[in-house]
């Protein structure tokens, strides 16, 4: 199945291409929001990752397993390259001349999400890792990747993923059981870092 999907995409078939991110859509979308914390952001992660897709599907290979590796990785370097533009555009915003002040909605929407102080501290702590330790705990903790699996998405050996994990998971210990945060999170650190699996369609 996963072989004749592969061979009717790099076919430009445009049905075939629609199951493709029919089964995958949700999964880029919840690697996307782990690496950037922004729903918003996360939606446009998931369209450029698809129009990636589709321009690259003639380089994909004609045998082999699930195409959620694939995208996957495409969507981690699609991060990598909107950080960089958004950088960029900051940058450029930083150096026009300052206007009035625009109310800040943060707070009015952060209020929605329950347990939004614990959410903070775990995203705060996410921050602290280095971009290429958030990308393996991203692939191979919350969505379920193997270390094999997860270094063919990122273009790395096997055991460039395992020291990474290791060290973003013991950063993270670390950082969430801080002084001023380690009676917070005492309770909820494995539930907040642990493993959600999403299948491997």
């Amino acid at each position: 199945m996963d072989t004749n999907l592969r061979r009717r995409i790099r076919a430009g078939d445009h049905d075939a291409f629609g199951d493709l991110f029919d089964a995958c859509a949700r999964s880029v979308y919840n690697h996307a929001f782990r690496l950037t914390g922004d729903w918003a952001g996360a939606e446009d992660i998931v369209s450029l990752t698809f129009l990636e897709a589709w321009r690259l599907r003639e380089s994909l290979d004609a045998e082999g397993g699930s195409l959620r590796p694939w995208l996957l990785g495409i969507a981690t370097n699609v991060t990598r390259n909107t950080r960089r533009a958004v950088r960029r555009h900051a940058a450029a915003l930083s150096r026009l001349p300052r206007g009035e002040p625009v109310r800040d909605f943060a707070d009015e929407i952060a209020g929605r999400i329950d347990d939004a102080a614990q959410l903070a501290l775990v995203q705060e702590a996410l921050r602290r890792l280095r971009r290429p330790e958030r990308e393996v705990l991203a692939l191979c903790v919350w969505s379920g990747l193997d270390y094999a699996t997860a270094a063919e998405a990122l273009g790395v050996p096997v055991g460039t993923v395992r020291s990474r994990l290791s060290r973003a998971r013991k950063k993270l210990a670390k950082y969430m059981e801080l002084p001023h945060t380690a009676r917070q999170m005492k309770g909820d650190r494995a539930p907040a870092v642990g493993p959600l699996r999403e299948g491997n369609r």
